[in-house]
Formats: C-alpha cells, structure tokens, sequence
C-alpha cells in the first residue's frame, strides 16, 4: 500500500474531448460525494490522475478488462475519445501508479499493441458492516477484491462510545493485518454521549497514502446525505446521531454512512449486475437495496428500501419499528419457529408486491439468515412470483429470483464500494454521465 501520493484537492482537466459512442465520453472533473479525491477530513488520497471523467471513464474500462488489460485502441473505440486523448489519460495513470502494462496484443497491421491493466493495490478502501449484533470490516482493493478482513461480536446496543471504538480499533487491526503500514498510537478516550452532535473523543488517525476512505453501512433508516443516523430499527437511541462526523474525526479519514442494504446493492451493481433489481436482504432484519436503471435509488430523503417495514397482515405481531404485522415481524417469526418455508412464503409475497411495484429484472437474496440455508428461500420466493405472474398472465413470465453473491461479507465488501466506486465515476452505481467542461 505505498504507491500514490499527493495533497490538495483541486479539479482540473486534462485528457481532450471526447465525442462518439461507446461507453460514454465527456470532460470535466468528477464531484460530489466522494472517496477522498481532492476532498474529505484529514488523510486520504489525492490521485491527482482522476481530476476529470475521462479518466474515470478509462480506469472503469481497465478495471472491468481485468488481469488481461485492454489496449489504447480499444479504449478509444469504446469512450469516444481521440488516441491522443487516450494517450494523455493513460500517461498519466501510468505515471500515479494507476496503471501499468500487461503485455502485447497481436494486431491486424504494423507492431503487436500494449496492453494496459489497472493495479489493484494503489488504492484501497474499508467497509466496515456495523450489524444488530457483529460488526464485520473488510479491506479491499481498486478492483473490489477483498485481502483483508475481521468479524467480532458487537451490540449495535452498547453505546456510542463503544460502537465508535470498537470500529477504529478493528478498522486499525484490518490494516495492521494487511500489511505493515504507518498507524499513529491511539491516545485515551473520552466517552461520547450517544446524543451528543459533536465528536468528543480524541482522534486516532490512520495514515496510508493508498487509502480513499472509509464506507460505514448498517440498518436504517439514516440520512445518507449527512451521515446521520435516524431511528435505527430497534435502537432509537441512536435517532441524530452524526455517525460520519465522529468517525472521520477519529480516523483522518473521508467516511461515508449508508444503510446496509444499498451498500449491498452498490457492490452488486459495480460487480456487473444489470438491469433494474431488488437485494433483498435477511438477517437480523430485513431490508431492500434498489437498483433502477443501473442505479442505487435512496429516495428524496436516502430512505427508500425500508422493504421489512411494509404491512402485510393488518392487527398482526408487533414489529420492533412500532408497526404490527411487518413483513420482517412476521419473517423474523417464522424463522423463530424454525418454519422456514412459511417465513419463505412471506418474503415471497412481500417481494412480489415489490416486483409488480417496480417492475424489476430480478430479485437477489441475501443476508445471513438466508446464506445459512439458500435453496428453501430462493425456491420459496420464486414460487410465489410464479404463482402471481400466472394469475396475471405476464407473457414475460415471472421475475427470476437467485441468491445474491458474496455470501457473509456482501454488505461490508458494498460499503468499501462507498468510497471505491467514485474512482470509476459509478457513486451509485452506474457510470455517470458527462458534466461538461469546468
């Protein structure tokens, strides 16, 4: 973890205009809820090649390409900007460290051509998954791949100081465990009130110059926007917390805050799912990730995806959010009982509304509870959309359900995407569009 470097944070641009087809083409720097590139708390990575969307355009291509690289030629082709431009972006890559050759390329005329690939190890990212009761944090490179990682118990209960702190200190243990890197002592601390809006606690800043941030996902409702929490499903006293506030105050580092669902989603997204779908995951709750056209939807106010509180039996069992007859209440029953089938056929009937809701491509199960015993759920579901897509006659018949992939660490692997995905210009998901010269 030791190859860019750089400070500041201005916007610039660079790499020539592009016009065409192809997977997108556009000038113009890349902003707004970022990884630690020209902006953020303290540390973190400037890489001053990613000042503009072109190159974010070619590090999606060099990224998506893998191990085996694609050539200036293609990247032309495929981003609609000229071979000079391309040349420029790549020079640059090459020269931050972002980039680095992976061979030649028999060609139709003249000399074989290079091919480029993109190093995965100069930049890297922390998903940390504060859930109900573990709190799981990984370390992953520029390609998403996870090389490091730690799982504890941990009570989403137990207070703000302790929460806080058992995140730095495992945030600090997963870096330390990847490989030896420069981590300041961590001074005492004092604790912090769970209501108070300011950090109290005396940083412990990690330093890395391969580090963009840190992405935080956990149960919502929140408000990604701020990095504030809300009325977290049974725990209400976390209601205004400034969650990202106080981790980027203890670590140096930009923080983003999202609910675990979406980060969930993200990471599928960036991974190269397709399409409109719904993650829905089950663990210690449930709750859905939305994808819509490619891209993570949160709603006007970064609270959609509230699936598990939908009501499906009027005057049913009380539900931890102060509803009764939730689709998670009802879930989280079954499961007690050790019914899986039944808790299976409500997450059917739930998913259904969703699907005829949406109209979506597919439907992805997660979350542990789900990854314990996969076939009866993904069975389950599938059947219940079957049965509704006959009685509707949907000539397109019924939406495909399948397991989600990344078993365990889906969530924390989607939140290290919070701060990873922006390099590639896909914050939400799906390439973002042009912004035009600045």
């Amino acid at each position: 973890m030791n190859r860019t470097n750089g400070a500041g944070g201005s916007t610039g641009a660079g790499g020539g205009k592009g016009m065409g087809t192809g997977t997108g083409a556009g000038v113009g720097p890349v902003t707004g809820g970022g990884a630690g590139i020209g902006t953020g708390t303290g540390a973190g990575v400037n890489l001053l090649a990613l000042r503009n969307h072109n190159a974010a355009l070619v590090l999606d291509l060099l990224r998506t390409a893998g191990p085996d690289g694609i050539s200036r030629l293609e990247l032309a082709e495929r981003t609609g900007l000229t071979p000079q431009a391309v040349s420029k972006i790549t020079a640059r890559l090459r020269q931050e460290g972002l980039a680095a050759e992976a061979g030649h390329r028999a060609s139709t005329g003249g000399k074989p051509r290079t091919v480029l690939r993109l190093v995965p190890e100069a930049g890297h990212a922390i998903g940390v998954h504060l859930d109900r009761d573990e709190l799981r944090v990984v370390l992953a490179e520029l390609d998403g791949r996870v090389v490091a990682e730690r799982c504890v118990p941990l009570s989403l209960g137990a207070g703000a100081e302790t929460v806080v702190g058992a995140v730095v200190r495992v945030v600090r243990e997963v870096m330390e465990a990847a490989e030896p890197v420069v981590v300041s002592p961590a001074p005492p601390t004092t604790p912090t009130p769970i209501s108070s809006p300011t950090p109290i606690s005396s940083p412990t800043p990690i330093s890395s110059p391969t580090l963009l941030g840190v992405g935080v996902a956990l149960p919502g409702p929140l408000d990604h926007a701020h990095g504030v929490l809300h009325r977290v499903t049974g725990f209400p006293e976390w209601d205004g917390f400034p969650l990202r506030e106080v981790l980027a105050a203890r670590l140096g580092v930009p923080v983003i805050v999202d609910k675990d669902t979406n980060a969930a989603a993200l990471g599928l997204a960036v991974g190269g799912e397709r399409g409109s779908f719904a993650c829905l995951h089950l663990g210690t709750g449930l709750g859905a990730g939305l994808v819509i056209g490619g891209t993570v939807h949160r709603g006007a106010r970064t609270g959609a995806g509230e699936f598990g509180h939908q009501v499906i039996q009027l005057d049913g069992p009380p539900c931890t959010c102060g509803n009764r007859g939730c689709v998670e209440a009802l879930c989280l029953a079954a499961i007690g009982r050790g019914d899986v089938a039944e808790a299976a056929r409500v997450l059917g009937e739930a998913a259904a509304n969703l699907a005829g809701l949406l109209d979506i491509d597919a439907v992805l199960l997660g979350g542990r509870t789900i990854a314990a015993d996969p076939e009866p759920f993904v069975d389950g579901v599938a059947a219940v959309l079957a049965a509704r897509a006959r009685r509707e006659g949907s000539p397109e018949g019924a939406v495909p359900v399948r397991l989600a992939p990344g078993g365990a660490r889906a969530v924390a692997a989607g939140a290290a995407q919070l701060s990873l995905a922006p390099v590639f210009g896909r914050r939400d998901g799906r390439l973002s569009p042009e912004r035009g010269d600045s």
